[in-house]
């Protein structure tokens, strides 16, 4: 039985956590865990007592944004417009994807695994979307899954810009709306 962190503890892990994220985003693969350290403002310790190996701090940076995301999702769910809920979601997603490519890529992690986690909270969006009619009936939760899989795949890749990622999820979220008219299709 593991004994629960104590106070100060969980507040260092939290200031590291925080300042990794931004020393990686910044630095890149060859940012220093002393980096870390002196932005969180702690010893390189203290960081190694939390986090033996940069790739055990990368783990907890994907873990808590992969949580933060899940959260984000199921507030979304619950108390967001279900007309605009599931591409702010989307939008959002990618935009954090991108955020965070450093820490994403460095894991070298299959990006459908996390972004699969999202399945059931991604399906309660898309159906208050449909009830809405905000998105066409026939699209289905495997669909919406595979679109927003690769638009953060497409988020990690170096060549894309904010530009380029927001133009391009607006063309995906734009063929998930019902059509127009008969002429028109998904």
């Amino acid at each position: 039985m593991s004994r629960p962190m104590r106070a100060d503890a969980r507040r260092n892990r939290e200031r590291i956590l925080a300042a990794a994220g931004a020393v990686f985003a910044e630095g890149g693969p060859d940012a220093s865990t002393e980096e870390v350290a002196r932005r969180a403002g702690v010893a390189a310790g203290t960081v190694f007592r939390h986090f033996p190996t940069k790739a055990d701090l990368l783990r907890a940076l994907m873990k808590e944004l992969l949580e933060q995301v899940t959260a984000e999702a199921a507030t979304l769910a619950t108390e967001g417009d279900p007309a605009t809920a599931l591409f702010e979601f989307f939008r959002s997603l990618v935009r954090r994807t991108a955020d965070n490519r450093t820490v994403v890529g460095m894991l070298a992690v299959p990006l459908d695994q996390p972004i699969a986690s999202l399945t059931d909270v991604v399906a309660t969006l898309l159906t208050r979307a449909q009830q809405a009619g905000a998105v066409d009936p026939g699209v289905r939760a495997d669909e919406v899954m595979a679109l927003l899989t690769s638009a953060c795949q497409g988020a990690l890749q170096g060549g894309w810009d904010a530009g380029l990622r927001d133009r391009t999820c607006e063309i995906m979220l734009r063929g998930l709306k019902p059509a127009k008219g008969p002429k028109e299709s998904r």
